[in-house]
Formats: C-alpha cells, sequence, structure tokens
C-alpha cells in the first residue's frame, strides 16, 4: 500500500503515481532512461522538501498514518518479545505497552506507547493515549527490570496522557509525576527515543533516561500546537497552529540545540513511514551503541550523571552590563 500524501508533497506523490503507471505498463513503457528521470525528479524533491520541513510539516509527518510504531519496531529490531499485561490494580492498558525483549546482545525491559492501525485498535489503545494504569503497568516493570539488572528502552509515541475525567479521579498526574521520580532513581541504564509525537506529560512519563533521543521528523513539547494555539489565540486554525509549532521549539533540531536531546536518529528520505525497514535498521544500531556505554558505567556513575543532566536543563547565564 503507498504511503498517504502529506499536504506539502502532493507533487511528489503525482510524479510518484506516474512512475507507477509507466512501470506497469510493462512492454508498452517509456525508455529506462525516462524511467530513471522521473524516479531521480522524485528523489530530488523529497530530499529537498524533506530537508528544509517547518515545524508545522514536521507535525504532519509525526502523525502519519502509516508511521511505525511501537508494535512494528518490537518485531522489527528486537527479539523474543514477550508483552507483560496489567497494573495489578484496574485494569491492562493498550495505549503503552511492556515487554521482555532480547536487541542484539542485550535482554531489555521494552516500554513504549502503542497507536493503533486501524479503527478498532485505535480505540482500544485510545489514539496513543495512556490511563493512570498504562503508567502504574509501565513503572512495575520498569522497577522489576531494575531489581533484575535490566536495561530499559523507552520508545515514546503519544499526542499526551489521556485527559478524561475517570483518568484524572484514579490518578493521572499524580502518577505521571510518580513515574518521572521513579526513573530519575531507578538503577539500571535507561535509553529512550520518541519515535513519533512526544506530547506533553504523557511522554515525560517515560521520558527521563540517560540518553533521550528522537527520529529526524519527531516532536517533543509541553503542550500540542493544537492546545497552545487555543490558549493563545483563542482558535486553533490552520494559520494559528503552524505559529504555534513554530514558536515552541519542538523539533528535532532545536531541542538538540537547547540540550533537551542527546541524539537526532536520521530518517530516510521522505520519511519513516516510506522505509520502515531500514528506519528500524537505524534505530537498532543507535540503541545497542548505547546500551554497550551505559551498561559498561558504573550504577553510582550512571545515577549521578542522569541527575545532572536533568538539574541542568534550563540553566542560562546572563551579563550584566557594568555601571557607568
Amino acid at each position: 500500500m503507498p504511503p498517504s500524501p502529506l499536504p506539502f508533497e502532493e507533487d511528489i506523490y503525482e510524479l510518484e503515481q506516474s512512475l507507477a503507471v509507466l512501470e506497469a505498463a510493462g512492454p508498452d513503457a517509456p525508455n529506462a532512461t525516462e524511467l530513471k528521470r522521473i524516479r531521480r525528479e522524485i528523489l530530488s524533491l523529497q530530499k529537498a522538501r524533506f530537508s528544509n520541513l517547518q515545524a508545522w510539516d514536521t507535525i504532519l509527518v509525526s502523525r502519519h498514518p502509516q508511521r511505525p510504531q511501537f508494535l512494528d519496531y518490537s518485531g522489527l529490531i528486537f527479539e523474543e518479545f514477550v508483552e507483560l499485561h496489567g497494573d495489578r490494580a484496574f485494569g491492562d492498558d493498550r495505549a503503552l505497552r511492556t515487554g521482555l525483549a532480547r536487541i542484539g546482545d542485550f535482554k531489555v525491559m521494552l516500554v513504549g506507547h502503542h497507536k493503533g492501525r486501524n479503527r478498532e485498535e485505535r480505540q482500544q489503545c485510545f489514539y496513543g493515549c495512556a490511563h493512570p494504569e498504562g503508567y502504574r503497568k509501565a513503572l512495575s516493570k520498569m522497577q522489576i527490570a531494575a531489581k533484575f539488572g535490566l536495561p530499559i528502552v523507552c520508545l515514546i509515541d503519544t499526542p499526551g496522557a489521556y485527559p478524561g475525567i475517570g483518568a484524572e479521579q484514579r490518578g493521572q498526574s499524580q502518577l505521571i509525576a510518580t513515574s518521572i521520580l521513579e526513573m530519575s532513581q531507578l538503577p539500571t541504564p535507561i535509553v529512550c527515543v520518541v519515535i513519533g509525537e512526544g506530547g506533553s506529560g504523557g511522554a515525560l512519563g517515560i521520558g527521563v533516561g540517560d540518553r533521550v533521543g528522537m527520529l529526524q521528523h519527531a516532536y517533543y513539547s509541553v503542550i500540542s500546537p493544537e492546545g497552545c494555539a487555543g490558549i493563545l489565540w483563542k482558535v486553533a486554525t490552520d494559520e494559528t497552529k503552524p505559529r504555534a509549532a513554530s514558536a515552541l521549539k519542538l523539533t528535532a533540531n532545536e531541542l538538540l540545540a537547547n540540550k533537551i536531546i542527546d541524539e537526532i536518529i536520521p530518517e530516510p528520505i521522505g520519511g519513516a513511514h516510506r522505509n520502515p525497514r531500514e528506519m528500524g535498521q537505524s534505530l537498532k544500531l543507535c540503541l545497542i551503541r548505547w546500551l554497550r556505554e551505559l551498561t559498561a558505567t558504573p550504577v553510582e556513575t550512571l545515577l549521578a550523571s542522569r541527575y545532572d543532566r536533568y538539574r541542568s536543563i534550563g540553566l542560562f547565564t546572563e551579563a550584566v552590563a557594568a555601571a557607568e
């Protein structure tokens, strides 16, 4: 199934459709030189377009319906994934998945958001918006990992924690806060990667780690552009949403410059949804490299560095003009 076109790649999509028609023509197709020319033109347009995305365009790529999700990566780059269910208190949140897995030579505890593919699965997963029981489940599994010395890998992809009344009644904000606190103190390596959307506390609830990375066209923000636009301009429109996205400084390049993340993981040309296998291999190599570095670090050093990392976020220096 070909990827659905994004608003800024309509011309690319039209060329791809034309190419597909010509390739399907078989013996009646134009010569190979013409086909190569069209392919080069498509590739050139993709490189130019995706190397200079605006913030709102990045949001659209991160939300692409065919973008790889948690369960895609658990099958593509992890082996022997065994899902662990339930929070031992209320239920099993399908938006936040946990399980034991192997990547390279490392046994890990895998934690991450899953949005779902079709309508039925998305409704079961609440479009990746986790409930309190999801964060309770994730934290209990991460504590088990720490007990047995297993590194933790968190894949973040959520527009935010579920905002319903029931979630608040069951302690949504408290559980996210508790998760942030406990993750800062878990005596085992933790790596976190924003693979799509990194929305607000819902993302930060499993986002405290020794290494934090982002896929090239993901975003990580304190609030969604729609929410920000609604606060600043009282309405989220096609005009205010891009303005909010730009003001939030939520792209991977901006977050790396501000030292919120440690590394940007390049995506295939056209986005991760264009080539999930290639994206999976890039992500796998990055995770294995981080795990090698962190597992070789003494736990005391790991915890001290983690503490310093988060205490340093937001620090700045201000020059004072000399009195005349």
